[in-house]
């Protein structure tokens, strides 16, 4: 979600008066704008601009869906539409963008084009961006126009957060990895028997249906597929239809399953090992279900698999993902052991944990992340809280890690 800002919601005559807090002030109305895209533009980036002069808010647009146009056209149409052809222009004005503006053609034609024909003064970008086709043209193509570029420094932390994903797919060849689980409040995510339904309450499940409708896919384990049998898909609804992972390094999905019955209906990849049985393999492909195999030649599992002189496979896993479906976002709803795994191979960008008021106790109970952990409790990746949320009875924490991006 975007950073809260204290400004946002100020009237115009109410506004800061330096500098850098009235950039911060208009670039968090343009992260708020841009956040409107989340779930239909990936796999491009959630982009907002809001146009500025004088102090006045002229017009603001984002980018809605992909393939369509992007923010700084729509802004530039918003005033237009508003304005018609005699009324004021963007001539003179700043745009405040989220990211560099795009200098290439892809599904729709250069935004510098348009601000430059628009004759605006300033763009001012929250952020580079790293994609190779733009990565500066676009502010060196604008500078070249006559407009004045700035680029904030350090990054804004709204648009940071925004850009997240798609700067982590664009830069690393890695989707942006959710953690969820619902726990108890003593940590435990099943009973020992395995059990789990239900620790969250049903405001809880409503929530986390609502993130199932805006990821690429999501991601369990084989035994987690196996205890719980889920359906994974997002019944509020969403842009997205995500698509449904399996880590099963042997093949073990029953055909019998929720997930193997509607394959055929809503995708699902069962990921296995390099040498897991051709005929479990040709049976759930017979399902519906399409089966890739790791270069892995761990046949006893793949979830906790350390990928020893070769590129781990839930690296492979998550490469996979972004070279062949695109994928942006992704959500891994466990069990411990995949979730462990993850988490030991540093590849978790955020977590969404849903605590319910319950006990569950027993030593052999299933807990969020198993794997190796941490030796010290200093040695764990610094989170930040970005989001808190009472859900019924439960409570609801999103937390992300800080990603590198470079100066901030």
């Amino acid at each position: 979600m975007p950073q809260e800002s204290e400004n946002a919601n100020q009237p115009i005559d109410a506004q800061p008066h330096d500098a850098q807090s009235i950039d911060a002030h208009w670039m968090e109305l343009a992260c708020q704008q841009a956040r409107l895209g989340e779930g239909s533009v990936e796999p491009n980036p959630m982009v907002g601009c809001v146009l500025v002069r004088d102090g006045q808010l002229l017009a603001s647009g984002f980018h809605a869906r992909y393939g369509g146009p992007h923010a700084e056209r729509v802004a530039l149409a918003n005033l237009a539409s508003v304005t018609g052809p005699t009324g004021q222009t963007a001539r003179g004005a700043t745009a405040y963008v989220t990211l560099e503006p795009c200098c290439h053609y892809g599904q729709t034609p250069p935004c510098t084009d348009a601000l430059i024909e628009a004759q605006v003064a300033r763009v001012c970008c929250a952020i580079s961006d790293p994609f190779p086709q733009v990565q500066g043209k676009g502010i060196d193509q604008l500078r070249a126009a006559g407009i004045q570029v700035d680029v904030m420094s350090p990054p804004y932390a709204g648009a940071v957060e925004l850009l997240a994903p798609y700067w982590k797919r664009v830069t690393e060849r890695l989707p942006y990895v959710i953690a969820k689980w619902a726990m108890s409040l003593d940590g435990k995510m099943a009973t020992r028997t395995g059990d789990s339904r239900w620790i969250s309450g049903p405001e809880s499940r409503v929530h986390a249906h609502r993130t199932r409708g805006r990821v690429d896919a999501i991601i369990v384990g084989s035994r987690t597929a196996r205890l719980d049998d889920p359906l994974l898909t997002a019944r509020q609804g969403g842009p997205r239809t995500p698509l449904r992972v399996v880590v099963d390094s042997q093949a073990s999905l029953s055909c019998e399953s929720q997930l193997a019955r509607t394959a055929r209906e809503s995708p699902v990849l069962v990921w296995t090992a390099a040498n897991a049985d051709p005929g479990r393999i040709e049976a759930l492909r017979a399902c519906g279900c399409r089966v890739q195999q790791s270069t892995s030649l761990d046949s006893t599992n793949v979830e906790a698999a350390a990928g020893v002189g070769e590129e781990d496979t839930l690296v492979q896993l998550l490469r996979y993902l972004v070279d062949e479906y695109r994928a942006t976002n992704v959500l891994c709803e466990g069990g411990g052991q995949l979730l462990g795994a993850l988490f030991d191979r540093q590849l978790i960008d955020e977590v969404h944990v849903y605590v319910a008021p319950k006990l569950i106790g027993g030593q052999s109970a299933t807990v969020p992340c198993l794997g190796l952990g941490m030796e010290l409790v200093a040695l764990g990746p610094p989170l930040k809280v970005i989001e808190r949320l009472t859900l019924g009875e439960d409570t609801f924490v999103r937390a992300r890690r800080r990603h590198d991006v470079p100066g901030l």
